[in-house]
């Protein structure tokens, strides 16, 4: 008997679970043309977990061969489904039973192509605020072109230059430039061969030895022909003298050694110590220290600037280094770069001082002009 009520109980089948309704699949906005949405009406049965969730089928024909393409939990009522560009698609949802049995599938959902979107609309912020820089870029360019004056707060270490170079001069002793141990594209070495450019024409002018050691061959041929074309550009390209300007070696502490023998050898009366630098900064610094060398270091890392600062007679901390190159050739184009920065960050700052200040009051609308979606 107990045998005879155990296979009745299995022979009973579940109760098919009603299928979701208002199937619609759409093109997926602000993409590049290879997503589809497909959204839903939920099964009347989609309570009480008789049921656990969603599979997603797709035909390119609407009474086609439906292939399964994913699944989602009980509740959701949208899935984005990855496709080709160009094709089309018709989509059915089923139901996956748990306490119900599974369902049928839907009735199948319109024709969606998909395309190729080519502004994201939930971006215009994000265009708002690169037009107004890119126009106070333009404003500031042409009011330095125009001679207008712009205030560019004083830098120590770069008002300092001058003093150095002059006093290499009265010295007799050469001036030693170390252009960091990074590669050609880092932002901190392009900001190190720009001043480089500074330095290399009035050295020229003073007719004083300059000496730039490098670590990375592309750095090398860069800085050459830099300081050859400084000494071009005051008129005194016999004083430029190309194995003064050489390479090293590409290992770190390798490249240490050679630049401290060069300082203990030389005795350079000022070094030059920016770009990007790691634990060989300390070495590099105190072993000027010693020869008594006036020194202006400048990175953006971090980690090494307090040895900077504790071993060199000036530091130009992060921001600094990239300011440096128009703080000293006073060039339009780049000065006015700089005071669009400067402005940008002011402003940006001012948003976000106002935007935590009417968050707090409960106000979401200036909120959600930030958001990206």
């Amino acid at each position: 008997m107990i045998f005879l009520i155990a296979l009745l109980l299995f022979s009973v089948q579940p109760k098919a679970a009603a299928p979701p309704t208002s199937v619609r699949a759409y093109d997926t906005p602000n993409d590049n043309g290879g997503r589809i949405t497909v959204v839903w009406t939920v099964s009347p049965d989609d309570t009480n977990r008789a049921i656990s969730g969603y599979e997603i089928h797709r035909s390119e024909a609407i009474d086609g061969d439906y292939e399964y393409r994913g699944y989602v939990g009980r509740g959701m009522t949208e899935y984005t489904d990855g496709v080709e560009k160009g094709a089309g698609y018709h989509y059915r949802v089923k139901v996956r039973g748990r306490l119900l049995g599974d369902s049928e599938l839907s009735q199948p959902s319109g024709l969606a192509t998909p395309s190729v979107q080519w502004f994201h609309r939930g971006r215009v912020n994000v265009l708002v605020g690169v037009g107004f820089f890119s126009a106070m870029v333009f404003f500031f360019i042409s009011a330095a072109r125009r001679g207008k004056e712009l205030f560019v707060r004083r830098i120590a270490g770069l008002q300092a230059v001058d003093e150095a170079v002059g006093r290499a001069t009265e010295m007799g002793k050469p001036i030693l430039y170390v252009p960091g141990l990074s590669v050609a594209d880092d932002v901190a070495t392009i900001a190190s061969l720009n001043i480089l450019s500074q330095v290399a024409k009035k050295t020229a002018q003073y007719e004083t030895r300059l000496l730039v050691p490098n670590r990375d061959p592309i750095v090398f041929s860069i800085a050459q022909e830099i300081v050859k074309e400084a000494h071009a550009s005051v008129g005194r390209p016999d004083t430029y003298r190309a194995e003064d300007i050489f390479f090293v070696t590409q290992s770190q502490f390798g490249y240490a050694a050679a630049v401290d023998g060069i300082m203990v050898r030389e005795k350079p009366a000022t070094n030059f110590f920016l770009g990007m630098f790691w634990a060989e900064s300390l070495v590099l610094a105190e072993t000027g220290s010693s020869i008594g060398a006036i020194q202006i270091a400048g990175t953006d890392a971090v980690t090494q600037l307090p040895f900077f600062i504790a071993a060199c007679d000036y530091t130009l901390i992060g921001e600094e280094l990239y300011a440096a190159s128009s703080y000293l050739s006073r060039e339009p184009l780049q000065l006015g770069s700089l005071k669009a920065q400067d402005w940008a960050k002011v402003v940006i700052t001012a948003l976000v001082v106002a935007g935590v200040i009417i968050s707090a009051l409960g106000y979401q609308f200036f909120t959600r002009i930030f958001e990206v979606n």
